[in-house]
């Protein structure tokens, strides 16, 4: 009898084996201080960089560019989107997919222990509630990526999901999702401060911005007025005269920032099986001119000659307007223009459309590690231009237009376009309207907004070879995705 109890009591022993013996760390350990609750929210602002495609995509599916690269099966995902041939396998798709739901996994792991970590804990401090309306912030973002993308997805907010979880999974309307995306943003609004020491962390501007242009994409235009004219009125932010120095490294998170995608050139990370998870700009090197050299003072580095700018894209703007030069760069043009530096280079293989997207070419000296994969700039995600262009539409299709205050927020875009007031527009209506549509492709294009803009204002398949109507206003769902869930497929692939 004194046997069989010993043996119990050594199995059970076993059995509870605290895993700290094996050195081993659980989710017991998380979130026991202050220091670890804002460490943990960094995390959930990770994968934001990696989402560093969707921004590629936005135009590359749009007439703003084209694929480009080597031949017709470099980048063949990127291609696949180009030429509406996509599938439910194609890469990219599937990595943005992944990507954005390892975002609301991180984000819902933190709001599932806010009030009580796993042991049980409670950990109160200063700064709780604004550090959790950045999480709030980042989750919306996740989800507004997600629904722009796929349309109805599976929405979940209550905890982390593992693996076992999958097969549960279903997708929600989109209306449900956009609802869960307000919420989100309107409680980061409530808690989050108007600046922040630290640049790139979210401030209660950037959500209400976020929450402006997530309202314009449901048609609630009287809503998306009321959030972002405060922004506007706020005086926060200013246009910066020279439109180009925006996008230079001494621009970034300058006063016409509303937020930033961060990246930096401090990592030695080469992993070329995930390209987008180091801490720099993947999508830099993509824009590159190939094989670019040049004396003296060129500033420019190659790259690979993919997401080149459109020939229709060049045209769409005026003659004066001080963004063509740097959106649809023209490697000739500016090869022309400085003969001291001896430039050569390769024309662009595939696609080759003269055009380069000046806003993010690789430049020497911001790079390091593992070059292709490491340049600093910024992904500017919400500019002071883009809010401005926001709320003119909105103001424009309110329940009570003002096509006034519409006119005034698209003409102070203008005049920095044009350095005067003589192509200030003047019509209203629709007209007014169409003429915001047509500024916001000039204004924002190459920042990853033209194919989802085309798509909600219901331009899509005028304008898009390829487009097929009822099929193409959202992507495929991974088909990885779908044998893993059982997860519906969108219509038409």
């Amino acid at each position: 009898m004194v046997l069989l109890l010993t043996s119990f009591t050594a199995c059970k022993k076993w059995v509870e084996n605290n895993p700290h013996d094996r050195f081993l760390v659980t989710d017991l350990d998380y979130l026991k201080s202050e220091t670890d609750y804002r460490t943990m929210a960094v995390s959930v602002y990770s994968p934001v960089q990696w989402l560093n495609q969707a921004v590629v995509v936005g135009d590359i599916a749009s007439d703003n560019s084209v694929a480009g690269g080597e031949s017709a099966s470099d980048v063949l995902a990127l291609q696949q989107i180009d030429d509406f041939t996509l599938t439910s396998t194609n890469s990219t798709l599937l990595d943005l997919w992944q990507v954005a739901y390892e975002g609301v996994n991180r984000a819902n792991y933190m709001t599932q222990y806010k009030d009580k970590n796993k042991a049980g804990e409670t950990v109160n401090f200063n700064g709780k509630d604004a550090l959790y309306a950045e999480v709030y912030f980042l989750r919306a973002y996740y989800y507004f990526t997600l629904t722009k993308m796929w349309g109805d997805v599976p929405l979940f907010i209550d905890k982390r999901l593992n693996n076992s979880d999958a097969k549960l999974l279903t997708r929600a309307p989109k209306v449900e999702v956009y609802a869960q995306i307000e919420k989100d943003l309107n409680a980061a609004i409530a808690a989050l401060p108007t600046t922040q020491s630290q640049k790139g962390r979210v401030t209660k501007y950037a959500a209400q911005a976020l929450l402006g242009k997530v309202y314009l994409y449901e048609n609630k235009f009287t809503d998306a007025a009321s959030v972002l004219d405060p922004v506007i009125t706020s005086g926060a932010y200013s246009l910066i005269t020279n439109y180009a120095s925006i996008y230079l490294a001494a621009g970034e998170n300058g006063p016409e920032s509303v937020f930033e995608i961060q990246y930096t050139n401090g990592s030695p990370y080469f992993n070329w099986g995930g390209v987008t998870r180091g801490q720099g700009n993947y999508a830099v090197q993509q824009n590159g001119i190939r094989g670019l050299n040049g004396i003296g003072g060129m500033p420019y580095a190659a790259g690979w000659s993919t997401n080149l700018p459109t020939q229709n894209l060049a045209a769409a703007y005026s003659a004066g307007d001080q963004r063509k030069a740097i959106t649809a760069f023209n490697i000739e043009d500016y090869k022309a223009a400085h003969p001291e530096y001896n430039i050569s280079y390769q024309v662009a293989p595939y696609k080759n459309t003269g055009l380069y997207n000046g806003k993010y070419l690789p430049r020497k000296g911001e790079t390091s590690g593992q070059v292709e994969l490491n340049y600093l700039n910024n992904f500017r995600v919400l500019r002071y231009s883009e809010v401005l262009l926001l709320a003119a539409e909105a103001n424009n299709r309110s329940t009570a237009p003002n096509d006034t205050k519409a006119q005034g927020y698209l003409n102070q875009v203008r005049q920095r376009a044009f350095g005067d007031v003589a192509h200030n527009i003047t019509a209203t209506g629709t007209a007014l309207k169409q003429a915001i549509w047509d500024e916001r492709r000039l204004e924002l294009a190459m920042d990853g907004d033209r194919f989802f803009d085309l798509v909600r204002t219901g331009q899509a398949a005028n304008k898009l070879t390829g487009f097929i109507a009822g099929k193409h206003e959202v992507f495929p769902i991974p088909q990885e995705e779908i044998n893993v869930t059982g997860l519906t497929q969108n219509p038409g692939y």
